[in-house]
């Protein structure tokens, strides 16, 4: 190993990797229990846990992958990702393999690509490398150049349907955005529009779409359709009280009262076994865990480490935000797992990917001073 490789791996932030090696042990040990139904001679538990490590497996090598090379080369592939990207986007109205009512996946036969991952992680990369470019805060009309190239992929994507993944793009890019700054007349207005405009995206909402915001205003109003889902997640969050039930003595997720309870309401599942201390205990390490990637943001040497960085902070704390708020009550029910803790192939590799260009701009954070 050459001094300057050993001098990157010094550099390694370890304290993102130890929470991330927490995280997502916690994760599998969820889904252990999320796996279980009660029956009458004992728990029955499937394998989605061991589904998980698998995905973790190969996670943790695109991991390592993405931090061997020089992220500075990830600005060069921006445009032609994006294009890639929305070229899928476009296809899978067309040819895409329609699962459970929305049409979402590409089929290619050996595997499957979902081009609504790809969209969050282009839009990632084009966004760092346009805001990037200036210190100046944004003005009127390069906020509407961002905006515009956000929101076309975002668009293609709510209409699959997957209002969960188009609301990532946007708010993922809204993050860049803010991160970069406003001139302050347009932000004061922007402060007024936005409001303003929101109700009007009612009207294209499909008709499940509002039963779950109805639903979740007052859930009592459709507690076995479109409200079940947050009554029962609230019934399992609540029952844990201050130190749960004890590990697979859930009843709400036993018992199968408790819907999706080992993809978007994982969480419920561990709220009701490890009560109020285990919830402040997983809150604790997902703010430690968004904290390091603040750290690197601010820490790295260039513009466009800092943005990508910053990117993947957003990206993470949308969804950590989302999910938690949705799983007590707190928002809508849209389809946002949790990173690291609820299952998901396609979703766990790519969050370790997007750990992994932390660590990179993370370790060369100094190299770039004898350059």
């Amino acid at each position: 190993m050459s001094p300057i490789d050993r001098r990157m791996f010094y550099h390694v932030n370890w304290r993102l990797v130890g929470v991330l090696g927490a995280l997502f042990a916690i994760g599998v040990l969820n889904l252990y229990s999320a796996s279980g139904v009660r029956m009458g001679d004992g728990v029955q538990v499937e394998n989605f846990y061991q589904k998980q490590m698998i995905w973790g497996a190969i996670g943790v090598f695109g991991m390592a992958a993405f931090m061997t090379f020089d992220y500075r080369r990830l600005n060069a592939l921006a445009w032609p990702m994006y294009a890639v990207t929305m070229v899928l986007l476009l296809a899978v109205p067309f040819v895409g393999k329609t699962v459970m009512g929305a049409r979402r996946w590409l089929d290619f036969g050996v595997f499957s690509v979902q081009p609504s991952e790809l969209a969050k992680f282009a839009v990632l990369l084009l966004g760092a490398r346009l805001l990037s470019e200036s210190n100046e805060r944004l003005t009127a009309k390069e906020l509407g150049t961002v905006i515009g190239l956000g929101a076309l992929p975002a668009l293609l994507i709510i209409k699959q349907p997957d209002l969960g993944s188009g609301m990532l793009v946007l708010l993922l890019l809204t993050g860049l955005i803010l991160y970069r700054g406003i001139v302050p007349w347009l932000f004061r207005t922007l402060c007024v529009l936005v409001p303003s405009v929101l109700p009007l995206f009612w009207f294209v909402l499909k008709d499940y779409q509002k039963r779950r915001i109805l639903a979740f205003l007052d859930p009592a109003t459709d507690p076995l359709g479109s409200g079940y889902h947050i009554l029962q997640s609230e019934i399992a969050v609540g029952s844990g009280r201050l130190f749960g039930k004890g590990f697979l003595a859930g009843t709400q997720s036993q018992l199968r009262f408790l819907p999706e309870k080992h993809t978007d309401f994982a969480v419920a599942v561990f709220g009701e076994e490890w009560g109020f201390f285990g919830m402040i205990v997983i809150l604790g390490l997902f703010c430690a865990y968004l904290y390091q990637i603040a750290v690197v943001a601010r820490d790295a040497k260039d513009p466009y480490g800092s943005y990508l960085a910053a990117g993947v902070f957003f990206y993470f704390f949308w969804q950590i935000l989302i999910n938690m708020g949705m799983v007590m009550g707190l928002m809508p029910v849209v389809g946002v797992p949790l990173p690291f803790v609820s299952y998901g192939g396609s979703a766990t590799i790519v969050n370790f990917c997007l750990v992994g260009l932390v660590l990179n701009i993370s370790m060369r954070r100094y190299l770039f001073k004898q350059t």
